[in-house]
């Protein structure tokens, strides 16, 4: 009866273990190493697409068009797929994002927020379907701040975005004078995994 009971408390311990929340991790693949970043629950539409993009391939291939040292890195644009440079920074998949706007997802080091088109003609401030920047510098840029949706953090490989942040480019574009290309995967992990690995700490572990 008793190494029932003990069984019974362990299967109960490892169902709860499995149906703990786990989140997914993004690996941004480079000629110049990985950038792993995590996706915010605050910015639910954000998080949603950009997954469904990972995983359909829509991203791979794709290159950073845009890169100023000191500020970001840009990428996630289909056009850059293509051999004309000159459309660059003009793609999308077709549609824009209604903006989700959180007063505690900053643009510090390492953030990961969606591109836009001006207020001018986009007054709702919505975002680019596809299209991306991570934050380069230690002190961020927070004059965007409210501006731009953030809805990501990179955990590791921030030398990697500062090195292509530093790459040669054309200065009248700001686009590298070699294409940078990436590939993207997801994996699931927990929470404590995602801690233990990279030293990311969530507000919970649930």
């Amino acid at each position: 009866m008793k190494k029932t009971s003990v069984l019974i408390v362990l299967l109960s311990i490892g169902l709860l273990a499995s149906c703990a929340k786990r989140e997914p991790v993004v690996t941004i693949n480079t000629e110049f190493g990985d950038i792993v970043i995590i996706l915010f629950d605050e910015t639910p539409e954000h998080k949603k697409n950009f997954l469904e993009l990972v995983k359909g391939g829509f991203y791979d291939g794709t290159t950073f068009h845009r890169i100023i040292y000191g500020f970001m890195i840009q990428g996630g644009d289909p056009n850059s797929k293509d051999d004309d440079a000159f459309n660059d920074g003009r793609g999308s998949p077709g549609y824009t994002i209604p903006a989700e706007f959180n007063d505690n997802l900053t643009h510090i080091q390492g953030a990961v927020a969606a591109a836009r088109k001006p207020d001018q003609v986009n007054p709702d401030r919505r975002s680019n379907g596809s299209q991306f920047y991570i934050i380069e510098p230690e002190y961020g840029y927070h004059s965007l701040d409210g501006e731009y949706t953030v809805f990501g953090q990179v955990i590791t490989g921030m030398e990697v975005v500062q090195t292509i942040a530093e790459q040669p480019k054309n200065r009248s574009n700001n686009r590298p004078l070699e294409d940078i290309r990436m590939k993207m995967t997801v994996k699931s992990m927990s929470k404590k995994k995602i801690k233990k690995l990279y030293g990311y700490e969530f507000a919970t572990e649930e």
